[in-house]
């Protein structure tokens, strides 16, 4: 029998004091939950890979999320042996644990197995007690920092990441992927925030780069803010390509950031080269094999269709559209459950190269498609954008910006359809729409 100590309703509230994914407020979308997923299997498990841990927890909270019960307790287990191998240390247990305990005490609990998860809020307390934080105001710095980098992979938390990254520095300043991992956070953050980087993240970028001089991606990070200031970087960004091409491909080896600088301040026809350069190399170790095969084709199709939409009022090669839309597809089948955008992205490729009836199919599958609240969001301005641009239905393009409008999800595609299209079609007052447009913000203001 369970005493009164060890009810569900204690034991709940037990769980919700714990640090650990299912208490950090992340409540991903189902689309949120499928591109993440495909995103943390991108990034590499080579051996000693220092947040090897942390992703394999998020991994398990994602497929839990998911339904997929007994995934999550697989990865939930990797990811507390990942951590005994990483640490190296002498002991199996250590801080960097509690988040790892935390998350199998709840998924006991959602199980009913209340047994468990008490055993593994005991573990918690624990491990609490033996390794107090250095200050007793803060929390842990191992679980500042892996709560910061979980962070980080969601649009809306990336400045309260940045801040729980200053916490862990400032309690153990000696770990160089951490500075790294915060000033990498702090640029994306910014950039995601239409912000411009300050002089003093400038400096922080450059002397993180020169901690962690290995870690290409926040080199290429570095020169793309170089270049933004107008400083001479041809030569530096072709050294570091030549380094990039030695590597494994996985997201952080620099290769998404080198390939932007390219090709936005280098060439656009380079980065394209450069993209195929990469896509013919395969590293001899077959445990690179498939990641390789996956990743290459996503950054090549993105150089592609930079350069279609860049170019789309001048004539382009059949060829380099033919490889644009193979690229695309091949990536959707690599990614056929989080790959609304991409299929969006080809589906203009298809419209900006005379195959209007295959866009248009594309979009009408999609319309019929079941997606939760942020996708129809995505879709809706997406093709609202199509239908004005590509098909001239300006008055369904309006329809269409509203309803994505109407949908209470704060993103770049609901304050586009707001203000960059209804608010300046209102302002300019030529539509006969505009009236209706009125009164639909009216209502939307007052919701």
């Amino acid at each position: 029998m369970m005493s009164a100590a060890q009810s569900p309703t204690t034991l709940e509230s037990k769980l919700e004091a714990l640090e650990c994914h299912f208490t950090w407020d992340l409540d991903p979308s189902r689309s949120k939950l499928l591109r993440l997923r495909d995103k943390l299997e991108d990034i590499g498990t080579e051996e000693g890979y220092s947040w090897l841990g942390h992703i394999y927890n998020l991994q398990g909270f994602i497929h839990y999320q998911l339904g997929l019960s007994n995934d999550a307790q697989r990865f939930f287990s990797r990811a507390a042996e990942a951590f005994r191998q990483i640490r190296n240390t002498v002991s199996d247990e250590g801080p960097w644990l509690v988040v790892n305990h935390g998350n199998l005490a709840w998924l006991h609990y959602y199980r009913g197995e209340h047994a468990e998860s008490q055993a593994y809020l005991s573990k918690v307390d624990a491990l609490m007690n033996e390794y107090p934080s250095p200050s007793q105001e803060e929390l842990h710095p191992e679980i500042c920092a892996e709560k910061a980098w979980t962070l980080m992979k969601f649009t809306d938390k990336k400045l309260l990441a940045s801040n729980y990254f200053q916490r862990a520095i400032r309690m153990q300043p000696d770990l160089v992927e951490w500075h790294t991992s915060h000033v990498i956070g702090l640029e994306n953050a910014l950039r995601h925030s239409d912000k411009k980087l300050g002089t003093d993240i400038l400096e922080k970028m450059k002397i993180a780069k020169e901690h962690d001089p290995e870690n290409m991606y926040l080199a290429a990070l570095y020169l793309e803010q170089c270049a933004k200031k107008r400083k001479k970087i041809e030569n530096d960004a072709r050294e570091l390509a030549r380094r990039v091409l030695r590597k494994p491909i996985s997201s952080y080896s620099g290769l998404k950031p080198l390939l932007r600088l390219y090709r936005i301040h280098i060439s656009s026809d380079e980065a394209i080269d450069l993209a195929e350069e990469i896509l013919g190399r395969h590293p001899d170790d077959e445990r690179y094999l498939k990641r390789c095969k996956v990743k290459s084709p996503k950054v090549a199709a993105i150089c592609y269709k930079k350069k279609i939409f860049l170019h789309r009022n001048s004539p382009l090669e059949h060829s380099m559209i033919n490889r644009a839309i193979s690229l695309y597809r091949e990536v959707i089948s690599l990614y056929p459950l989080s790959s609304l955008k991409r299929k969006i992205s080809l589906a203009n490729i298809y419209a900006h190269s005379n195959q209007q009836d295959k866009a248009d199919q594309i979009y009408k599958e999609l319309l019929e498609s079941d997606l939760d609240v942020e996708g129809e969001q995505i879709l809706y301005n997406q093709y609202a954008k199509y239908l004005h641009s590509i098909r001239k239905e300006s008055y369904k393009s309006i329809e269409y910006h509203m309803r994505a409008a109407a949908i209470p999800q704060q993103s770049s595609y609901h304050r586009n359809s707001i203000w960059t299209t209804l608010e300046r079609i209102r302002e300019r007052n030529r539509n006969r729409m505009c009236g209706e447009i009125e009164e639909f913000l009216n209502e939307l203001s007052l919701k």
